[in-house]
């Protein structure tokens, strides 16, 4: 086995897919999911947001929840894709849930967060219109910075929360016990939600465990968790499984 031993802390099904990749390439790996997906009733407002779906310009889907419960809403209102309208999606992984529902999505092809979608000239090409409307859908929080650079460019953006993101119950002791368990030098998180959760249930232990290595998927990310006392973040440049592998082979476990 490689040194690096690290503890995931995506959602279930996510961080089985993660710990399958890892272990093709003789990383250990540690799950313990962080975030747990609730999806969120409809409300009046958010079915008329859906009912006027096609006078936007563009529509940002942010995560892979996002588009499986999108697609669910979306799919009462218009049993036809919206096959002319602009579609995004943060990340590939998301945008390949898009495409086989039949909508046409675009992402970047370098970077998994909201700055490098910013940055894709098809997108900057799709807000370069009079009066552009732009809906996000995406969790209850998050994308606050997507939405203020978007506003400051003239775009109206409307919000479709589709779920919330908890921290699912565990023992206070649970993530200092698991580290020190299996001896992990390293753990991954895959958003600033993930990276408060992680932070929220470390308590009292946190400054115990804020040398270990942060890989997060973001400079935005790294510097909240430096700001919050992190001491040897790395920035995966993006949030997906490949690029949190390529991370861990760039970058030397610590010595034991």
């Amino acid at each position: 086995m490689k040194p690096w031993r690290v503890l995931i802390t995506r959602p279930t099904a996510d961080s089985a897919v993660l710990a399958a990749l890892l272990a093709e390439q003789q990383i250990y790996s540690s799950s313990l999911p962080l975030l747990e997906i609730q999806a969120l009733p409809e409300t009046p407002a958010q079915r008329s947001l859906l009912l006027n779906l096609d006078q936007y310009c563009a529509v940002i889907v942010v995560s892979k929840p996002a588009a499986i419960l999108g697609i669910e809403r979306v799919d009462q209102y218009w049993p036809q894709p919206l096959v002319d309208q602009h579609w995004f999606s943060v990340g590939a992984g998301t945008g390949r849930i898009l495409q086989d529902y039949g909508l046409p999505t675009s992402w970047p092809d370098v970077g998994d967060d909201s700055e490098a979608l910013l940055a894709l000239p098809k997108f900057i090409e799709t807000i370069s219109t009079d009066d552009a409307r732009v809906l996000v859908m995406r969790a209850d929080v998050g994308r606050n910075f997507l939405a203020e650079q978007l506003q400051q460019r003239g775009v109206q953006v409307d919000f479709l929360p589709l779920y919330c993101r908890s921290l699912p119950v565990y023992p206070s002791d649970t993530l200092i016990t698991r580290i020190q368990q299996e001896q992990l030098n390293g753990l991954v998180v895959s958003s600033e939600q993930g990276l408060r959760h992680l932070i929220e249930l470390a308590g009292d232990a946190w400054p115990q465990l804020a040398s270990l290595a942060l890989f997060v998927p973001s400079p935005r990310v790294a510097q909240i968790a430096q700001e919050l006392g992190a001491q040897r973040v790395i920035d995966c440049q993006g949030a997906s499984n490949h690029a949190v592998l390529n991370a861990l082979n760039t970058h030397a476990a610590p010595i034991a």
